[in-house]
């Protein structure tokens, strides 16, 4: 039997699991698809750094050769005899790192200008003689020890004023033996310093030159 057609409509009535489909395509399709979210960073802890020098470590100190050890033994009072300060002085150089490393003595005897120059002559030869027989008795061998005698050749002071009188303060004074220990094999200088020493001379003389 067919309906009225002037029968009111009676509204479609859709399954509950259809109409909630068709509602959740439509919200998708408004909005898009969504961004990923992003991934968290991760920031490494800071460690602390670490010194590859120990605490409390001494570094080896370089080392320094010896230097040239000079000395003076005074005669003030004439003649070849040692006195109290010419013997500690002598002790001080016994006792030195250059007496101990087995060096050299030269041993360099001077005299004043008051007698001739023969006199002068004995007069410092005395004095390094005693210096000498004093560093023997201490055990140093004579191959060891060489005197040279001066006269009065080589003054530390003036013999006299400028009035020509005599400069007894100065005379005493020449009235000396110089003692010198020295190393008899010193060490070389470096090639290549003394190679770029001399080039820089060259070029210092070459540019003098030009101007």
């Amino acid at each position: 039997m067919m309906s009225d057609i002037n029968s009111p409509l009676r509204p479609i009535l859709l399954p509950a699991a259809l109409l909630a489909a068709l509602t959740l395509a439509a919200c998708d399709s408004q909005r898009g698809d969504a961004p990923p979210e992003p991934e968290p960073t991760v920031t490494p802890s800071a460690q602390p750094s670490q010194s590859i020098i120990r605490e409390g470590f001494d570094e080896p100190e370089p080392i320094v050769p010896l230097e040239t050890l000079e000395g003076t033994i005074g005669f003030p009072e004439g003649g070849a005899k040692l006195d109290d300060a010419a013997r500690a002085e002598l002790q001080q150089i016994i006792g030195s790192d250059q007496f101990a490393e087995g060096w050299p003595i030269v041993l360099r005897a001077h005299s004043d200008a008051g007698g001739t120059d023969a006199a002068n002559m004995r007069a410092s030869q005395a004095r390094g003689d005693a210096v000498a027989e004093w560093l023997m008795e201490k055990g140093v061998s004579e191959d060891r020890i060489t005197v040279i005698a001066f006269g009065e050749q080589n003054p530390a002071e003036p013999n006299a004023r400028p009035d020509g009188t005599p400069n007894e303060a100065g005379r005493a004074a020449n009235r000396r033996v110089d003692v010198t220990l020295a190393d008899p094999d010193p060490e070389p200088e470096d090639e290549t310093t003394s190679f770029f020493g001399e080039a820089a001379d060259d070029e210092s003389e070459s540019a003098a030159k030009a101007r």
